[in-house]
């Protein structure tokens, strides 16, 4: 929430599991629903396909990059989520495991500022409640490790952002 400026780099999150069982579209990085559908709407979406069927398939929690294709970013990191199957242990680890591996993309991309949207989170995925939690810590660990990076946690609607804060315990955190 707030106002949008360029970032070197945006994460967009490609599914492993497609809402109606269909996995063909998302392990080969095309358009999913979501913020996978989002960012290729916002972007040349002819030039993002493209990127991404060079690229191929991904194994859940690996992160590549494309060009911005559009986007006001140098890079878009794409990382293959896990899915959610009830709240297993292993479920919050391999999301964390995207976030983290997402940001190390873009670490290693020289980038300086990201814009990370909370993924697999809602509808069909982990409940946002405990997917703010795993984004949080992960973030911030990552920040605390590369301090000269600037992650900013991306929330798309006002009552996700009021539970973020919450949850985290942002007090006067800018909107």
């Amino acid at each position: 929430m707030g106002k949008r400026r360029s970032q070197d780099a945006h994460v967009f999150v490609f599914g492993r599991y497609h809402p109606d069982g269909d996995r063909r579209h998302c392990e080969r990085r095309r358009r999913c629903p979501g913020i996978c559908d989002a960012i290729f709407a916002a972007a040349d979406t002819e030039k993002l396909e493209r990127a991404c069927r060079k690229l191929g398939r991904c194994r859940i929690g690996q992160a590549v990059a494309t060009p911005g294709c559009g986007l006001p970013c140098r890079y878009i990191i794409h990382v293959a989520g896990p899915g959610w199957y009830g709240g297993e242990p292993r479920e919050r680890f391999l999301l964390a495991g995207c976030y983290q591996n997402a940001l190390h993309k873009a670490y290693l991309c020289s980038c300086r500022r990201v814009a990370v949207p909370l993924i697999f989170s809602g509808d069909c995925h982990m409940p946002r409640a405990a997917s703010l939690r795993v984004a949080g810590a992960a973030i911030a660990d990552f920040c605390q490790r590369h301090p000269s990076m600037e992650v900013t946690l991306v929330l798309y609607r006002q009552s996700i952002y009021d539970m973020a804060k919450r949850i985290l315990g942002w007090e006067d955190a800018p909107s």
